[in-house]
């Protein structure tokens, strides 16, 4: 670019001379020099793209930047070499071909400035990676470089120190920063049996961990593959700008014969009849056709990724740009899904002893209602032996020498245990979609917990932001009518299907889908999959599973709601923008193209004026840039 303009400069200074003077500053000689390096050294490339769009007998748009430049060249050429009899000096049009090809040049640039933008947050963050890492084998500490970690290695953390490869903490805890990763800005606590993501920032603790993730394999290269992916396929639209094309160049070529045949009829002559047919064919170019689409969608997949939404490929960006229903998943998606006890109702002794006595009996236990409970307690807990589950009712064991009964209504009633005091408890709680227990000892009913799953805190904005902009919204879900009810009451949403088995959800996807409706969904769980698969597009929350995040079009890095509005709202306004560059682009060719016919514009002020509209288009594509600070802002 660098080298076409150094050449082609010359030509704009020529030109503001032939605009104040009336005759150009350059000798002919000098203008042919300039012409033919910008022409067939720099511009060499638009010749072999046109070569091969001949032999495949298709027009595109660099064979129309070939032939507008081309007319133009030969046409001063032959007027340079005496081959045009009464043609003078300012009839040469070098700096159309010149000035052409490095405008476009330039637009080409800055198209592919904006695509490797795309990826450039994430490859920061792989460049981050450290290049050796600390890893013990056969008892022994050794530093290896990175790329010699293999799946089961045992991988040593300092305090400080960036994650080498993606792992699974076997022992140890710190807060790691995730941020340039996920998004997240606050550093995430992590212990024993969490997972860690290469190019993660360790806090003040020392962590071993078992390699799980390395190479291409791991988390932080599929991101980067997921995104080169997406940048690589085109939106849909695009294929009716191919077909316009493929129509376009052959019928301009006609419109330049017409114009050369019709101005001769009317009386010009040859010089002036070539002169505005080379105009009509450098106006026509439609190079800013071209880059309506790919310089929209690659600045926005760029700014998508820094947000922390991956975007499998251009079409779910249209898809996703046109939803009319989002329908969630409610466990781990809207709801943290992680069970926690929300209130407990100690009658027989205190809160802190009723807890410590239910997570005692819950420690053989791997339920998720049981984990909750031992996260619940504090302090020491007590021994519990003779441990004995009921299945669908609760939990018997044995402490200090008494029997302990944690469950439902029918296993304390099974058991001879009142629980007459526990029922206005019970009733308030399950009315909420909670799930209560008692807990009683041996025949006595000491209390209560009510345990639920609680809203991602961000969850109710997020279906705000979504009927907001005129989004319908509805909940999927496997629980009970009253749990799944009560979370959507109080998130908003109107629309609940509950109780469906996991093999029925990709079923009423596809029975929503049968209503004509563009149907979004939200999920993270294996059972999940099939659904997501099944949408218009399917949307796998940050922390979902690889089945989820492997059938989804949309993967969000972390698990935040209010990702999924945000990631509609960008999609229409790049849609926006695409429609925007689509309709300068044609109107500008179908204004251009009938004045140049008329003998209205100069080949020079055509080629400048098309090379601008290009520019035009890209810089349209980077406000999407500007509107993302504002939003930041």
């Amino acid at each position: 670019i660098i080298g076409a303009w150094l050449f082609a400069a010359p030509f704009v200074v020529d030109m503001i001379w032939r605009l104040v003077v009336g005759q150009h500053a350059l000798p002919p000689v000098v203008q042919w020099a300039l012409a033919t390096v910008v022409l067939f050294g720099f511009g060499a490339r638009f010749f072999g793209a046109s070569w091969r769009a001949l032999k495949a007998f298709t027009g595109n748009m660099d064979l129309l930047v070939v032939l507008g430049t081309t007319a133009a060249y030969l046409l001063s050429a032959a007027i340079v070499a005496g081959l045009v009899p009464g043609a003078q000096a300012h009839d040469l049009y070098f700096e159309a071909a010149a000035i052409v090809i490095a405008m476009v040049l330039t637009g080409r640039w800055l198209e592919n400035r904006a695509k490797h933008a795309t990826s450039s947050a994430i490859r920061a963050l792989e460049a981050l990676r450290p290049a050796t890492a600390r890893v013990t084998r056969d008892g022994r500490e050794s530093e290896i470089p990175v790329g010699d970690v293999v799946v089961g290695d045992a991988v040593l953390l300092r305090p400080g120190e960036t994650v080498p490869v993606d792992g699974e903490i076997v022992s140890g805890h710190s807060a790691l920063d995730e941020s340039l990763l996920s998004g997240e800005s606050m550093p995430v606590e992590k212990g024993i049996g969490d997972t860690i993501v290469g190019g993660s920032q360790n806090g003040d603790g020392a962590l071993q961990f078992r390699a799980t993730g390395v190479g291409a394999g791991s988390r932080l290269s599929g991101i980067v593959r997921l995104v080169e992916q997406a940048q690589a396929t085109r939106m849909p639209i695009e294929a009716l700008v191919d077909r316009i094309s493929a129509i376009f160049v052959p019928a301009i070529l006609v419109v330049a014969l017409i114009t050369f045949a019709g101005w001769l009829l009317a009386g010009a002559d040859a010089i002036q009849a070539i002169v505005f047919a080379v105009t009509v064919l450098v106006i026509a170019c439609p190079c800013a056709l071209g880059l309506a689409t790919p310089t929209v969608v690659a600045v926005g997949l760029g700014i998508a990724a820094r947000r922390g939404i991956l975007i499998r490929d251009a079409a779910a960006l249209q898809n996703l740009a046109q939803a009319q229903l989002v329908v969630f998943d409610k466990t781990g998606t809207l709801t943290e899904g992680r069970p926690r006890v929300v209130v407990a109702l100690a009658l027989d002794s205190d809160e802190p002893s009723l807890l410590r006595l239910a997570a005692a009996v819950q420690q053989g236990s791997e339920h998720p209602l049981a984990q909750a409970m031992r996260e619940a307690a504090s302090g020491a807990l007590p021994a519990a032996s003779d441990f004995q589950a009921q299945r669908g009712a609760g939990v018997l064991a044995t402490v200090d020498g008494r029997r302990i009964a944690i469950g439902n209504q029918a296993l304390m009633q099974g058991r001879g245990v009142q629980t007459e005091a526990a029922h206005a408890f019970a009733h308030l709680h399950e009315a909420r979609g909670e799930t209560v227990v008692c807990v009683a000892r041996d025949d006595r009913l000491l209390g209560a917990l009510a345990i639920a799953d609680r809203p991602r805190p961000h969850s109710a904005e997020a279906i705000a932001a979504l009927e907001a902009n005129g989004i319908a919204t509805m909940m999927l879900s496997g629980d009970t009518h009253a749990t799944a009810q009560a979370i959507a009451t109080r998130l908003g949403i109107d629309d609940v299907k509950a109780g469906v088995t996991p093999e029925h959800k990709a079923e009423a996807i596809v029975a929503l889908k049968a209503g004509g409706r563009n149907i979004v969904m939200v999920g993270d769980g294996i059972n999940d999959g099939p659904a997501l698969a099944a949408a218009t597009v399917g949307i796998a929350m940050g922390g979902g599973s690889d089945v989820a995040v492997a059938a989804a079009d949309v993967a969000l890095l972390h698990e935040e709601p209010l990702l999924v509005p945000q990631a509609i709202q960008l999609a229409r306004r790049i849609k926006r923008k695409v429609a925007q560059n689509l309709f300068w682009a044609f109107v500008y060719n179908i204004a251009a193209v009938p004045l140049a016919a008329l003998g209205l514009l100069d080949p020079v002020i055509a080629g400048a004026a098309m090379a601008l509209s290009s520019v035009s288009v890209v810089l349209n594509a980077l406000t999407l840039r500007w509107g993302e600070s504002k939003e930041r802002t």
